[in-house]
């Protein structure tokens, strides 16, 4: 069988998806990668080397134009890095891409935006007396990370401005890669070779037609727990297991990164809500449960983008988040499950090895206990 992603892999998911089946299925969403990857993993002596595989993953809420818009959030567990936060939380809005890459790549990254984000006067300026000051104004750039250090050098910090530059001009919207790019490279999920998935969901004109796209950057979980549509797919694959040569960190040790993009008009409030429901589709695939893992959760609205300038906003109200809930859910566990099926074995320093999910395999095994699943061809 052929690499694909999990729907076309042949299983039936619950929800209706957008075009792309992606974040950039909700209207203005930009993706970007810069994948970093060079040298051998022999070339790997230490920190420093000329070894990488690492990137930039690079999402921009409203393309290459200004913009403020609604912003809430949610830890799961803490062990990792998102950046702005406190001023997510106070002001309820987010102004400017969102960065993922790896852990110590963060100030790199936002350093790097923040420049951008001035010489290309992306911000909104400060008011004074009513007049706004060009070139005076005050934001604080969103980077969030996971730790590649299993595959990549990354106390090596090979990540540079310029790949931060590349992320955001390779910015596009429409289908979107996934697997071993951008900040993704070099993760690793339950234990198979994890990165950057993706997922989106349209609710039905009755629920309000909105749209609600996800980008994961998977890099979570242990094998022992990894199920399936409730088959506990990890113990029963044979085969297949991690090769680390350099040393066994405790199983579920990594994070995941989960950024919602919708159109529905909500609140900050009501988008830190949306964010609490993404531990549900963890869950469903076996993690969530580590405390050595960083899960963090990011969600924005398209709508109301001109709040920030009007003082005005349309919400909808409380009553009618239940299918957003649902849709949330349902598109986080199919962008895990993207990242997964669309990874490639990836051997990183020192030969460390993480296999690819085994397609063929995985199919044989849900054909085994829950043909009601499998699609009819």
């Amino acid at each position: 069988m052929s690499k694909k992603r999990v729907r076309e892999a042949g299983y039936t998911l619950p929800g209706k998806t957008g075009e792309y089946n992606a974040i950039t299925d909700v209207a203005g969403v930009e993706v970007g990668y810069k994948t970093i990857t060079f040298g051998e993993p022999s070339d790997y002596k230490g920190a420093g080397s000329p070894f990488a595989r690492t990137g930039v993953t690079m999402i921009l809420p409203q393309g290459k134009k200004r913009s403020a818009l609604f912003v809430g959030r949610h830890n799961l567990n803490g062990n990792g890095e998102l950046t702005g936060t406190h001023w997510m939380d106070d002001s309820g809005y987010l102004h400017g891409p969102i960065g993922i890459t790896n852990t110590n790549s963060v100030g790199i990254v936002r350093d790097t935006l923040a420049k951008w984000m001035i010489d290309n006067n992306y911000y909104y300026p400060y008011i004074h007396e009513g007049k706004p000051i060009e070139g005076v104004g005050y934001f604080y750039p969103v980077v969030g990370e996971t730790w590649d250090g299993l595959m990549n050098d990354t106390n090596g910090f090979h990540v540079t401005a310029s790949d931060v530059y590349e992320a955001i001009e390779d910015a596009k919207t429409g289908p979107i890669a996934e697997g071993n790019v951008g900040g993704g490279n070099g993760m690793q999920c339950h234990e198979f070779k994890g990165g950057t998935g993706t997922s989106s969901r349209v609710l039905t004109d009755a629920e309000g037609g909105y749209t609600l796209g996800v980008l994961v950057q998977a890099n979570h979980g242990t094998r022992a727990c990894f199920e399936m549509f409730g088959v506990p797919i990890g113990r029963l694959l044979k085969g297949g297991e991690a090769r680390l040569e350099t040393f066994s960190p405790k199983p579920g040790t990594g994070s995941i990164i989960v950024v919602i993009a919708t159109d529905a008009p909500v609140s900050p409030l009501q988008l830190q809500k949306i964010c609490k429901r993404i531990p549900i589709a963890i869950g469903r695939l076996g993690a969530g449960f580590e405390n050595d893992s960083g899960d963090i959760f990011l969600a924005f609205s398209t709508a109301n983008n001109t709040a920030y300038q009007d003082n005005k906003a349309t919400l909808i109200s409380d009553d009618a988040l239940d299918p957003i809930y649902k849709a949330t859910a349902e598109a986080v566990e199919e962008a895990i499950l993207n990242a997964m099926f669309a990874a490639e074995s990836m051997t990183g320093k020192a030969n460390n090895h993480f296999y690819a999910l085994p397609q063929d395999d995985v199919y044989n095994i849900l054909k085994e206990y829950r043909s009601d699943i499998l699609k009819t061809f």
